[in-house]
């Protein structure tokens, strides 16, 4: 399958398993989770779906509820998404932006100490 078809799928299910935890699911823990991505694999069997969330839960934690909610979430999806096959969905904490937090600060302390010493 070309890449384009690919990458087109995930950007839908990136918006609308986005929309089906805002707007569907009954649990007050999925209304905080936040879709930052999406990996489908090639045969469409599989896709890795990449979140965030500002709760302070474990990110184990985390990815073990919405990987329990995964057959609810792939049988919304499956309504309204237009595959053959809905893929298997994985959950996966993205730790990206986090990982930009951190690398922001440590360059904003090294800002301010290089200011500081002028």
């Amino acid at each position: 399958m070309s890449s384009v078809k690919i990458k087109r799928i995930e950007s839908n299910m990136v918006k609308c398993i986005s929309d089906i935890l805002a707007n569907e699911a009954n649990d007050s823990l999925l209304k905080t989770i936040t879709i930052t991505g999406a990996e489908v694999s090639s045969d469409l069997s599989y896709a890795k779906i990449y979140f965030t969330s500002l709760l302070k839960m474990s990110t184990q934690e985390l990815e073990k509820e919405l990987n329990e909610a995964s057959g609810y979430i792939r049988t919304e999806l499956a309504q309204v998404i237009d595959l053959r096959h809905t893929p298997k969905l994985e959950f996966i904490y993205d730790n990206s932006i986090a990982y930009g937090n951190k690398i922001e600060s440590i360059l904003k302390e090294i800002h301010e100490t290089t200011n500081s010493n002028d």
